[in-house]
């Protein structure tokens, strides 16, 4: 009687742990188009993502780079100070989109440009994404700004 009770107890413990690896990996297999990784330009240039690999393109919109193209079209370069990305968007720009600012973009590479299927903006005049202030600290050329 003993040993069919421990056997018992054993046969759970490993239906349930099989089925603990089974939920991890079906939760890894479900997310795996659902995670997109930060780069800055330096990072992009340096390393090329895989084509048709989607992640976030974040740095400083460059001064002067903005040009508005057909329908809602707008092209512009990100920038980290050391390296520039040509980006294309097609969609509607956040408010707080602005030149020189922090922005993030969500998308692909197409060729030599950055095809980006969402922006986000900076949300007041202090406000840069975390990703992109951490690339700037690498760089050392982030300034905190002044508190007031």
């Amino acid at each position: 009687m003993k040993g069919l009770k421990k056997r018992r107890r054993v046969q759970i413990i490993l239906l349930t742990f099989l089925g603990l690896i089974l939920s991890v990996v079906l939760i890894g297999y479900a997310m795996r188009d659902g995670i997109n990784f930060f780069r800055a330009p330096a990072q992009v240039m340096s390393d090329p993502p895989a084509p048709g690999e989607v992640f976030r393109l974040g740095g400083l919109v460059e001064e002067g780079s903005v040009t508005r193209g057909q329908g809602e079209t707008v092209s512009f370069r990100i920038t980290d100070t050391a390296e520039v990305i040509p980006v294309t968007f097609t969609g509607v720009l956040p408010d707080l989109f602005a030149e020189g600012q922090g922005v993030v973009a969500t998308g692909q590479m197409q060729g030599g440009t950055f095809v980006a299927s969402e922006i986000l903006a900076k949300h007041d005049e202090t406000y840069m994404p975390k990703e992109v202030i951490d690339s700037l600290k690498e760089q050392g050329v982030y300034v905190e700004p002044a508190k007031n």
